[in-house]
């Protein structure tokens, strides 16, 4: 299985691309507050920490038992979309208290979740043990060693259809990130949430002050 590093920078270089680039173009142009500095840095430690989640059991093995074993919490697989799922669950919390806002924190534990589910797509290329999913299927496969074969080895139609699944499972991985970093304002261009809280404040000044007009009117008639 690839190392740590592999899957952080694979997150950060490849999943977390688009939102580096609007945001560095962002800065570079029109400038950016603090608090969107941190708004980025949040987004990074968070999927960096769901991109390792799988293999958080290494931790606690490594400080008790003095191994490196990673691959089941108690009697979960970790590499499986049932663990992975914890990713989207802390995230969305995490979100609701610091954005109080539910569909951005919603898109913030779908953001966590691709994450954690890029780390499963690397270790299915690397052949490793992934229980995709537990508890309906226990044992472990891997999509990427059901293709790499000669055709005449295996069933034609079993190929083609391994083939489609490996391609939506990127592609879901990609769409689920790019949405949830859209939603979160990391888009090709970066929307600052200054900018965002001022055309907010605007708009509550120009509905209460369009109120006032009509009040004003109406008493004058």
């Amino acid at each position: 299985m690839p190392y740590p590093i592999v899957h952080v920078l694979f997150f950060v270089l490849c999943l977390c691309m688009p939102a580096l680039y609007g945001f560095v173009k962002t800065a570079r142009c029109e400038g950016v507050h603090w608090t969107d500095w941190w708004h980025l840095m949040l987004l990074l430690a968070i999927g960096s920490f769901c991109a390792l989640l799988p293999d958080i059991p290494a931790v606690w093995n490594y400080l008790l038992y003095g191994t490196l074993e990673h691959l089941n919490a108690g009697p979960i697989p970790t590499h499986s979309l049932f663990f992975c799922s914890l990713a989207f669950f802390g995230a969305g919390f995490s979100g609701l208290v610091i954005y109080r806002h539910r569909m951005k924190a919603a898109a913030l534990g779908m953001f966590a979740f691709a994450s954690a589910l890029s780390h499963l797509l690397l270790d299915d290329v690397a052949n490793g043990n992934i229980a995709y999913f537990y508890p309906l299927y226990n044992r472990s496969m891997n999509l990427f060693s059901y293709v790499n074969v000669d055709l005449v080895e295996v069933n034609f139609m079993h190929y083609n259809i391994a083939g489609i699944v490996i391609v939506f499972f990127i592609s879901s991985i990609l769409l689920m990130t790019l949405v949830s970093l859209d939603y979160l304002g990391f888009g090709l261009r970066y929307r600052p949430l200054a900018a965002r809280a001022v055309r907010v404040c605007d708009r509550v000044d120009g509905v209460i002050s369009s109120s006032s007009d009509v009040r004003a009117a109406e008493s004058e008639s």
